[in-house]
């Protein structure tokens, strides 16, 4: 598997770097809808360095103790970096709720939104790189980290918009609205990244067009050879970046075992191709056993 913390050590050089112009843009406007646009940015590195203790425990070979390997490390990455959306989410409340009614004036908002304007350019690019790096890995800590940061870059937009307003109408109130609008927003991401993580870790199956492709595979498979063969009990679950295959095949109880399980290695050999790292688990039984569809409800 390719080494995917380089992308990681990309997403915590960028919320350095974002966090130094956001709070360079509030500590000159005294905007309290920039320092909730900041606050979420700590989130990002604390989200970042936690996606790359995630991926260097997920990258380790399995052993004796864990067998399946490491992979759902990722799963507590995306968890606890919903969970501290809901933490930035309760700080910009907490800071905002006092200036909605005792708004504050605010100074050189021009230099304070073009400051802020790059830090979202900024996110935007490497928000960009971690999603489709994540879905072309399947690792579910980076494109979790990337949608974050495209979070970011919407609720930043938002910010900007509501300052901007308030510097044309000098409706101060609209600064502290603006923030409490970041936070709102912000808690839908961190719900959703829970629930995906919850999702993961209770082994969800394959995506539904995946689960289509599968069993195109297998049904090919059994209509290639008139109906003597046929899978059933099919079974999968994703672990982070790995997928797992379950299936019984069923052929004729008269069939040479190496002729059976040269076909099975065919059949496993595409699955792999469509699915690249998939790890297969088979079981072959005759056919005209009834012993073999003892649990085909499953």
């Amino acid at each position: 598997m390719p080494d995917l913390t380089r992308f990681a050590w990309l997403s915590v050089a960028a919320a350095v770097a974002t966090i130094a112009l956001k709070v360079w843009a509030w500590s000159i406007t005294g905007s309290v809808g920039l320092l909730s646009d900041a606050a979420e940015s700590v989130v990002n590195l604390i989200a970042a360095l936690v996606a790359l203790w995630a991926l260097t425990a997920a990258s380790k070979p399995a052993t004796d103790d864990h067998q399946f390997g490491h992979s759902k490390a990722e799963y507590f990455s995306a968890g606890v970096e919903g969970a501290m959306i809901f933490i930035a989410a309760a700080f910009i409340v907490v800071t905002a709720l006092p200036r909605l009614f005792e708004p504050q004036p605010l100074e050189a908002v021009g230099i304070g939104l073009a400051i802020s304007m790059a830090a979202s350019a900024l996110n935007g690019v490497v928000g960009l790189v971690l999603v489709r790096a994540g879905q072309k890995y399947r690792s579910m800590a980076l494109e979790a980290d990337g949608k974050h940061l495209w979070t970011d870059v919407i609720t930043s937009i938002g910010v900007l918009v509501g300052i901007g307003l308030v510097w044309v109408t000098g409706w101060l109130w609209l600064d502290a609205l603006t923030a409490l609008a970041v936070g709102v927003n912000i808690l839908f991401t961190g719900g959703k990244l829970v629930r995906e993580s919850v999702a993961g870790l209770l082994d969800k199956s394959m995506e539904k067009e995946d689960l289509a492709d599968l069993r195109t595979i297998l049904k090919g498979y059994r209509d290639a050879n008139g109906g003597e063969i046929n899978f059933h009990e099919l079974r999968t679950r994703e672990s982070g970046r790995q997928l797992f295959v379950e299936f019984h095949y069923l052929v004729p109880g008269k069939w040479d075992v190496s002729f059976a399980h040269d076909l099975l290695e065919e059949v496993e050999t595409d699955i792999r191709d469509r699915f690249p790292g998939v790890h297969i688990s088979s079981h072959m039984e005759p056919i005209e056993d009834e012993r073999a569809y003892g649990d085909v409800h499953l």
